[in-house]
């Protein structure tokens, strides 16, 4: 599904693209927002099409975004997902969000421990925290090469602390973490950023904590003006977490 608006100017049009997956709601979602309203042209994807069709009917109605729902495991969907962005004149900005916590419907279960992780769960995890946006990265590098891009992967504390529970999640983010850090030294034409966006008020936080009450963690567009320093201010290559761009922390 594509909003049409300003269609007509697309060959000519040169505001910045970004690609921006899990895009459906939370953080992705609220990202997404911002970047319509500040003029990006946007391809978002998530996995569900319904619920990626409500955000698109959230963002400004005057922006101009191509929406395609599917997983980012899938090789034909990444395929689509970088055509797109060339058809728009190629991306300026990747933003992998898309997460899973245990590659599984967890139904209401803790968080499972190493010793009892369904290994296709783990699979999963890492396939879609890890293999999933590195591949994606691979198809966007020429465009984003071209237009001395950047690229935002999302990561957590989870990838710097050890919590019980949360081995299969946390060691993918921190396999992201890494990668990102390698990805930056092998491509110095494009800017790679892990951002650690902090504890959040969304589902997937939610489903970490069954019959809890996260209402205390912020809302995930708390942490936006992060995301906004982040790109307007343009530093090197690194790893960063909302706090300290927000100036929380010492």
């Amino acid at each position: 599904m594509t909003n049409t608006n300003a269609t007509a100017k697309t060959l000519r049009d040169t505001r910045p693209v970004a690609v921006i997956t899990g895009a459906s709601r939370g953080l992705g979602l609220e990202l997404a927002r911002y970047l319509a309203g500040a003029g990006w042209r946007l391809v978002l994807t998530a996995r569900g099409a319904e619920d990626l069709e409500k955000a698109v009917a959230e963002i400004d109605a005057c922006a101009a975004v191509t929406a395609l729902a599917g997983s980012v495991v899938d090789d034909d969907h990444r395929a689509e997902l970088a055509h797109a962005a060339a058809e728009l004149g190629g991306a300026d900005l990747l933003i992998n969000n898309a997460s899973t916590l245990a590659g599984y419907d967890l139904k209401g279960d803790p968080m499972p421990t190493l010793a009892q992780f369904p290994l296709v769960g783990l699979l999963e995890t890492f396939e879609v925290n890890v293999l999933g946006p590195l591949a994606l990265t691979q198809l966007l590098l020429p465009q984003l090469r071209l237009k001395h891009g950047r690229i935002i992967n999302i990561s957590s504390d989870a990838a710097v602390e050890a919590y019980a529970g949360w081995g299969g999640y946390g060691a993918s983010k921190a396999a992201l973490d890494h990668a990102s850090a390698i990805l930056a030294q092998e491509e110095p034409d494009v800017t790679v950023w892990s951002v650690d966006p902090g504890d959040m008020r969304t589902k997937m936080h939610a489903e970490a904590f069954p019959g809890e009450d996260i209402s205390d963690r912020p809302l995930p567009s708390a942490v936006v003006p992060a995301f906004r320093r982040l790109l307007d201010e343009n530093p090197a290559s690194g790893r960063f977490t909302a706090a300290g761009l927000l100036g929380q922390e010492a």
